[in-house]
């Protein structure tokens, strides 16, 4: 058996119970309610369990004395929350702390709890008040609006003001893609014991809010599967600086909330990245080569094992790339789908940056500023993780020219001592490269690599650019029996700091090599930085 079909045929039963109970007059989901097979089947995402106890009737008891419509209430508290009571944990300075399942904020959680008759207290941290404050919310904002209360779909705009995003994709983001979309997708949750504690069955419904813009968003540029959005949040780093750790965060704001915040000129921070909850998105904001400002803490090493503790007192912003996720420190779990996607961008980073893909490189927020944060929380599955990340390197190999970088039973780099080391043009793999003036003699510097089967593998370079590289740097591929398997000339004075592709090649199993020539007739020197082997 499916081990989906029983929390959705039990939210199933639990629909058909509820109409026959009480309905509110404006209630949508009477009219549009499907069978039960079509819950089974078009329902798609179960959440984590650990909800606080069964949320449905509470949701209900909100929407019915506030008018408001209940799979409405309850989309708006999975966007926010994944129907878990949030503590009220801060990420950014200048952001609200955020409270109870439907994330109440700031001025947002004072007028909430006057609307609903609770204290401030209570809405913080009681289920039914906090529910109630913000069914009081977006009743009020719907009444402003002079929402049609029996047309779902008119409830949008007063939806986008409860959110209290105030840019403009991103609010139709949050409305469209995130709380309409739950509600034609439903949902369902349960309890640690297996017990229903809220449920979203799938509605037919169109939100009557401005789209999404159709403008294309480009890749981000430093990871190709990111959207590019970029945010005026940052700053240089200092020179020669050896970028060596990835910090992982999470946002306390859902995803649309958070990269809309990092965007924002007036909050004064960013982070490089931002990962949705299900894993379905990721925004870049700042470029790697950048110094974002996601961390405000000088660098400890005590507080890291005493592991690079040359980096003690430096500001961890200068040497780190930071990842933020949609979601809380206070999360009993984390989506599969936001783990999957994290781990495969930490992959993409640690690779292009050499960064050691451990405990000690990989870091949470809350290990290196733990006086004022605890993100990603004590339930952000660390061993998981990590060899998750692992595991989506692993099918690459990368050759630097520092051998303490190369794993020593696949890579390895040798040159003569007529090549000369330097790390005097920033942007190298690895901190450092080689160059080595043109002259007609056979004097390579040879990047190696192992193959256990043979294969068909693509080749990139990497190298620092400068004017006085050579136009026609001669990459020269081998097997491993020692036969050329191709020439590349490349122009070393442009696609400086980034992968360069030299093409597809048919290895043998063995030692592999990519050799870099003096042996042309333009420039002055040529560079041998890196290859990586895909």
């Amino acid at each position: 058996m499916n081990p989906m079909r029983n929390p959705f045929a039990a939210a199933a039963a639990a629909l058909a119970l509820a109409a026959c109970g009480p309905q509110t007059p404006d209630s949508p989901e009477a009219a549009q309610a499907p069978s039960a097979s079509a819950v089974a089947d078009a329902a798609r995402e179960a959440v984590r369990p650990g909800a606080p106890g069964e949320l449905d009737p509470l949701f209900e008891q909100a929407a019915r004395e506030f008018n408001v419509p209940a799979n409405l209430l309850k989309a708006v508290s999975f966007t926010e929350t994944r129907w878990q009571m949030w503590p009220g944990l801060t990420e950014f300075e200048g952001m609200a702390p955020a409270y109870g399942v439907m994330a109440l904020r700031g001025e947002q959680l004072a007028r909430g709890a006057a609307l609903a008759g609770v204290s401030e207290a209570q809405a913080r941290t009681d289920v039914l008040a906090n529910l109630r404050a913000g069914a009081a919310l977006l009743s009020a904002e719907a009444e402003a609006l002079m929402v049609d209360r029996a047309s779902l779909g008119d409830w949008a705009p007063a939806v986008a003001r409860f959110s209290g995003i105030t840019h403009t994709d991103a609010q139709a983001e949050y409305v469209h893609h995130d709380v309409f979309a739950t509600l034609r997708k439903g949902v369902v949750a349960q309890s640690a014991e297996g017990t229903v504690t809220a449920s979203i069955m799938p509605t037919e419904v169109q939100a009557k809010f401005a789209m999404p813009s159709l403008r294309a968003l480009a890749a981000g540029p430093d990871y190709a599967e990111a959207v590019w959005r970029p945010s005026g949040n940052y700053g240089e780093r200092p020179a020669g600086t050896d970028i060596s750790m990835i910090i992982i965060h999470t946002c306390e704001s859902s995803y649309a909330s958070c990269w809309s915040w990092l965007v924002n000129p007036d909050s004064g921070v960013s982070a490089h990245y931002v990962v949705k909850e299900d894993g379905s998105e990721i925004s870049q904001l700042v470029s790697e080569e950048k110094r974002g400002w996601h961390i405000g803490a000088t660098y400890d090493c005590k507080l890291n094992s005493n592991v690079d503790c040359g980096l003690t007192g430096t500001s961890v912003n200068h040497f780190s790339v930071g990842i933020e996720h949609g979601g809380s420190a206070s999360q009993t779990s984390f989506p599969a789908g936001q783990i999957e996607a994290s781990a495969k961008l930490s992959c993409d980073i640690s690779r292009d940056r050499t960064i050691l893909r451990d405990s000690y490189h990989i870091v949470a927020h809350g290990k290196l500023q733990p006086a004022t944060r605890t993100d990603p929380g004590p339930n952000w599955p660390w061993a998981s993780y990590l060899s998750k990340v692992q595991a989506y390197c692993t099918s690459d190999i990368i050759v630097d020219t520092n051998n303490a970088n190369n794993d020593a039973a696949v890579a390895k780099f040798s040159a003569s001592a007529n090549w000369t080391k330097t790390s005097s043009t920033s942007g190298s793999y690895g901190g450092d490269y080689y160059y080595a003036s043109v002259q007609g003699i056979t004097d390579t510097a040879v990047f190696s690599f192992y193959l256990p089967a043979a294969a068909t593998k693509s080749i990139e370079a990497w190298w620092t650019a400068g004017t006085n590289r050579s136009a026609s740097a001669p990459f020269v591929i081998f097997n491993a029996a020692g036969t050329k398997l191709g020439t590349v000339n490349v122009n070393q004075q442009a696609g400086g700091s980034q992968w360069n592709a030299l093409g597809s090649f048919s290895f043998q199993a063995g030692w592999n090599t990519v050799q870099v020539s003096r042996w042309t007739s333009s420039g002055t020197v040529v560079i041998a930085d890196a290859i990586r082997v895909r």
